[in-house]
């Protein structure tokens, strides 16, 4: 990762913390079943409402083209231009309802984030990048991907090694080189009350 990229937090910010971005920029080299499992199984463990585990992921891996390219065709152009490197694709549902009684699951999606997290910090430790999109076509998706009308949509994500920033058209290279930034604490932090400031 280049050294520009590390996040410049507060003292105290764990280094994988620090260290995980979403790049564009993605290396032909291919993702191991073995690594691939392991990040999976990492999500598996994030914590959810009533333990539902709302989660599904659906993946594509460019070992297997058909899929590969039907996955990477659900996306936005934009989107396809950069993460046609990647070796892997997914696209990430919420089951909406509790499967223990039926009711509606307003946590759903928040604990498939959380899940994502857990997704993105696991790959960040096998040296591995992730990047989340919200630049795809949900009603091909559900089609083409057979999912359930009980579940709603998370992301998509692309998932590889880093690649070479040159690869990329111009505009998405200088996103790439560009350092990282957040909001500050006290825009997003509150006391009590919305907007009130919180004292740190």
């Amino acid at each position: 990762m280049p050294a520009d990229k590390s996040a410049d937090t507060l003292p105290g910010v764990h280094e994988l913390i620090r260290a995980r971005w979403s790049p564009r920029a993605f290396s032909a080299r291919d993702v191991s079943s073995e690594d691939l499992k392991t990040i999976l199984e990492a999500a598996r463990w994030a914590a959810s409402s009533f333990n539902e585990q709302p989660w599904r992921f659906l993946i594509a891996r460019k070992s297997d083209p058909e899929a590969f390219a039907n996955m990477l065709s659900l996306l936005v152009p934009a989107n396809q231009a950069w993460a046609k490197a990647a070796p892997v694709l997914m696209i990430m549902v919420a089951k909406r309802t509790f499967s223990h009684s039926g009711a509606p699951n307003l946590y759903a999606v928040h604990d498939t984030g959380q899940a994502l997290a857990h997704l993105f910090l696991q790959a960040t430790t096998l040296g591995l990048h992730a990047h989340g999109m919200a630049g795809f076509d949900r009603e091909r998706a559900r089609k083409e991907l057979n999912i359930p009308d009980d579940y709603d949509f998370g992301a998509a994500v692309a998932l590889g090694y880093l690649g070479s920033p040159d690869e990329l058209p111009e505009q998405q290279r200088e996103k790439e080189l560009a350092k990282r930034t957040r909001k500050p604490l006290s825009e997003i932090v509150f006391g009590a009350s919305f907007g009130e400031p919180f004292a740190l």
